[in-house]
């Protein structure tokens, strides 16, 4: 997964400029990140290296995009014939591939911490915008192109003024182009590169491994069970259970128990964390489950596999 330090990286490359400089006024002051770009400008700085790599951000990204571009999301390749919204997740790679010369625009890049519910009232999680098994790329017209262009314009201004608020001011902008976005009809993928089975094997198999590594004690996974998986991905637990089992030769239970006792290891063997941490870091809320799920995966106890 692409880091904000590795997207910054990026855009800085082969120039003077350090990355460090490209950050916002004040925004090591607050809670999460935030930034705003203008494309044309972005592109004339890296000389016009623009296709970016299929990957998947640890950031948010909200794009309006102006030009011929030909967008890929999950399973999906949908064609922005002249001017397109993009709502990227974490959740899922994407990319986009100029096809012509004429490109402009701006785009956003933020982190959940940012628009927090507590900061916001949003929930990242359920907004329809950002589901996985969503359309998030959208067509405008030249009057919904200059809509939005007006809301990244007032965050433009916003971010370089000295507004002792304007970051409070700037969630309310970020909100808008959310909202402007979900009001849209999104526009046909041109085709899909998978059958609908394999496409939720895959989306499966991104929100599994979107968890790991887990890197601190403090860090701890969200989902963990079929049932969460299922309920992420907006299908009955028993459709989940049957695509996999047809696309992998698994069940998803099977599937996560594999994931959970590498990653157990792991941790285990390279960290000092003491084991009643590392159970809780992997969901288990006693030590004792996850003692006797380890063993059963691998007939050793944490203890015994750890000496």
């Amino acid at each position: 997964m692409k880091s904000l330090d590795s997207f910054y990286q990026d855009i800085t490359e082969g120039s003077t400029v350090e990355p460090n400089s490209l950050l916002p006024n004040d925004i090591q002051k607050e809670i999460g990140h935030f930034n705003v770009f203008d494309i044309k400008e972005l592109l004339e700085r890296l000389q016009g290296k623009s296709v970016m790599p299929y990957d998947r951000r640890a950031y948010y990204k909200i794009s309006l995009i102006r030009g011929h571009n030909r967008a890929e999301y999950a399973d999906k390749v949908i064609e922005i014939e002249k001017q397109g919204l993009l709502f990227a997740t974490p959740k899922i790679p994407y990319n986009y591939v100029p096809q012509d010369t004429s490109q402009s625009g701006q785009f956003c890049v933020f982190t959940s911490e940012f628009l927090s519910k507590a900061k916001s009232g949003i929930d990242l999680d359920e907004l329809p915008i950002f589901a996985s098994d969503g359309y998030p790329i959208f067509q405008l017209s030249d009057e919904e192109v200059e809509e939005v262009a007006l809301i990244f314009n007032k965050i433009q201004k916003e971010i370089n003024s000295d507004y002792i608020y304007k970051y409070d001011l700037i969630r309310n902008y970020v909100a808008e182009l959310i909202h402007f976005g979900q009001k849209l009809q999104p526009i046909t993928a041109l085709y899909s590169k998978h059958n609908s089975a394999a496409r939720v094997s895959s989306l499966f198999a991104e929100l599994l491994e979107r968890q790991f590594p887990i890197e601190s004690p403090h860090q701890r996974l969200e989902l963990r069970t079929a049932k969460d998986f299922a309920a992420r991905l907006s299908v009955h637990v028993n459709h989940l259970n049957k695509v996999l089992k047809e696309n992998t030769g698994k069940t998803t239970t099977e599937l996560i128990s594999t994931r959970l006792t590498n990653e157990a290891k792991i941790l285990l063997k390279q960290t000092d964390w003491n084991i009643s941490e590392i159970a809780y870091s992997l969901g288990f809320e006693e030590l004792a489950h996850f003692s006797n799920f380890f063993k059963k995966q691998t007939t050793l106890t944490p203890l015994a596999f750890r000496l």
